[in-house]
């Protein structure tokens, strides 16, 4: 198989020669993505790197680190290559492991393979506290919305993927910012695609990190959020429709019918002085313990119902 990496070049110039010089003879060509840097690190690497595997790629206008991802991914596609990996210029991620990301795409075991770096508890110390905590909560959000209940780290830019599967995907409708990834899951999962976590210890020193967790949470929980639905939608109501998507259905209505006629008859109660009725509060009381016991068993229907066969081996005749 061709494979092929592609690599985000903003602010890096100090970083990405020795990220290049790293990268093994299993790869067959390097896309280096100059999103209009102010460093002019594109120009850099083409007068400075003498690996004949460099194609340098020029954004005339700032895209975010998902624009250039997406660039360098169409010039992959373009080029004829059978997997893309993708590796940050800061030198946070170790070049050397790209065989340990490949090798399940190209075995057949893997669509789409990303590193995790919370596998081994004590690897992830070094991360800055702000942003352990920070991944843990991305992490369950991107869980919820993507349906990869088994994934971790969505952050984690270390990626590699089956060109088959990613000529599937809209690259042009991918989140053009640091949402990238956590977006990348979400598609992948509406085409059913296998994901797998490599673990692997990100490398902290004196590089600064553009991804503040601060500012784009709530970002990442309104993104989030709109993609949860779109996939409910896709997947129990539109592709789909099976005893999953009727508790879900019924679970909601009895949960809010419980809700809100439990609520008004209180309301009712309390101006009148009033006290509602036994069989008030069953019926509130009922329809909230049914809804929920419908929808924890569509959530737990849905923690299972993680892809498990691989998606472009599928695809090998297409």
């Amino acid at each position: 198989m061709k494979v092929s990496v592609v690599i985000p070049s903003y602010k890096v110039k100090k970083f990405v020669l020795e990220v290049i010089s790293q990268i093994g003879q299993e790869v067959d060509r390097i896309y280096v993505v100059d999103d209009c840097c102010p460093e002019h690190s594109g120009q850099y690497v083409k007068d400075q790197c003498q690996d004949k595997r460099i194609k340098v790629v020029f954004h005339e206008v700032n895209q975010g680190v998902g624009g250039a991802v997406s660039t360098g991914y169409k010039a992959a596609l373009a080029d004829g290559m059978d997997v893309v990996v993708k590796v940050d210029g800061d030198g946070q991620m170790d070049p050397t492991l790209i065989p340990k990301f490949i090798q399940p795409i190209i075995d057949g075991q893997a669509d789409y393979t990303k590193g995790n770096r919370f596998f081994n508890i004590d690897d992830a110390s070094d991360m800055p506290k702000v942003r352990f905590f920070g991944n843990i909560a991305l992490s369950f959000l991107t869980k919820v919305s993507s349906g990869y209940w088994k994934s971790f780290d969505p952050t984690n830019g270390y990626t590699a993927i089956s060109t088959k599967v990613l000529s599937l995907i809209n690259i042009d409708k991918v989140s053009k910012d640091y949402f990238f990834e956590s977006d990348m899951l979400y598609r992948l999962g509406i085409y059913r695609a296998k994901v797998v976590d490599i673990p692997m210890l990100a490398k902290y020193e004196d590089e600064e990190s553009n991804l503040k967790i601060k500012k784009i949470f709530f970002l990442f929980l309104k993104k989030n959020i709109h993609n949860f639905n779109r996939r409910i939608v896709y997947s129990y109501f539109m592709r789909d429709f099976s005893a999953a998507s009727v508790e879900l259905l019924a679970g909601t209505f009895a949960f809010f019918f419980g809700v809100i006629f439990g609520a008004y008859h209180w309301g009712a109660s309390s101006s009148s002085g009033i006290p509602a009725t036994s069989g008030t509060v069953m019926i509130s009381g009922l329809s909230i313990i049914i809804g929920l016991q419908l929808l924890l068993s569509f959530l737990n229907y849905d923690i299972g119902n993680v892809p498990k066969e691989t998606l472009h081996t599928k695809l090998k005749d297409l």
